[in-house]
């Protein structure tokens, strides 16, 4: 079986060798980077299964690395490493469409334990089903494709989860908990701006192809629904 892939893009030489050699003891493939330049030029040859990014990187920003490259793969999964633990950079990472965000000092095996977590969530979220037209959405689960008024939605893997949960229960008010198990599962890690984040970002992308139409609801103290336009 083929080993997956991790790109790891960290310029501190003893946390990129503790971490090469965990990810390897693990069963990961992976390949190092000391800049964020390099990862986008082979960025534009392959992709990994997942990047593992450092915010603090000597010639780009994490955060504008991980917007590129998502502009590219949008469905690329990506875990920050990063030395702030404020929240506001967590939404930051969160609203650019990352995965997880580890602040160090961080342990080694919670790295990996991290990275095995989002794979297991692509694996799980990769499942078979027939094109349905709810509304003015069409949803393909199989290749996680929406349209909205028949434009594609570009959307990151967690805004796809969370409009195809809205998506299979048109009316129905679901509160921010709910749509955490729904979307995140168990990940005890999530907190409780996630969704709104990313209920946020999906009224933008929403907006941008039709400012008219507004189907996602905030019921105040309750949670979000969708209703059909």
């Amino acid at each position: 079986m083929q080993q997956p892939m991790i790109w790891l893009v960290e310029d501190e030489i003893s946390i990129a060798e503790t971490l090469i050699y965990m990810l390897s003891q693990e069963g990961f493939a992976v390949k190092a980077f000391e800049r964020g330049l390099p990862v986008l030029d082979e960025a534009r040859r392959q992709i990994p299964a997942l990047a593992i990014l450092d915010v603090g990187l000597p010639d780009i920003s994490g955060f504008e690395l991980c917007r590129q490259l998502l502009a590219q793969h949008p469905s690329l999964p990506v875990l920050f490493l990063t030395a702030r633990s404020d929240e506001v950079d967590k939404l930051l990472g969160l609203e650019m469409g990352a995965d997880d965000y580890v602040a160090k000092p961080f342990s080694p095996r919670e790295v990996c334990a991290r990275v095995r977590t989002i794979l297991r969530r692509m694996q799980k979220s990769a499942l078979p089903s027939e094109i349905v037209r709810i509304g003015q959405f069409e949803l393909n689960e199989s290749a996680a494709h929406i349209s909205w008024c028949g434009q594609p939605l570009l959307l990151t893997r967690y805004e796809f989860l969370l409009l195809k949960t809205l998506l299979h229960a048109p009316g129905r008010v679901f509160s921010r908990q709910q749509l955490m198990d729904k979307v995140w599962g168990d990940d005890g890690e999530s907190f409780d701006r996630t969704v709104d984040t990313h209920i946020k970002t999906l009224r933008a992308k929403l907006r941008a192809i039709n400012a008219d139409l507004s189907p996602i609801s905030t019921h105040r103290g309750m949670g979000y629904s969708l209703g059909m336009h």
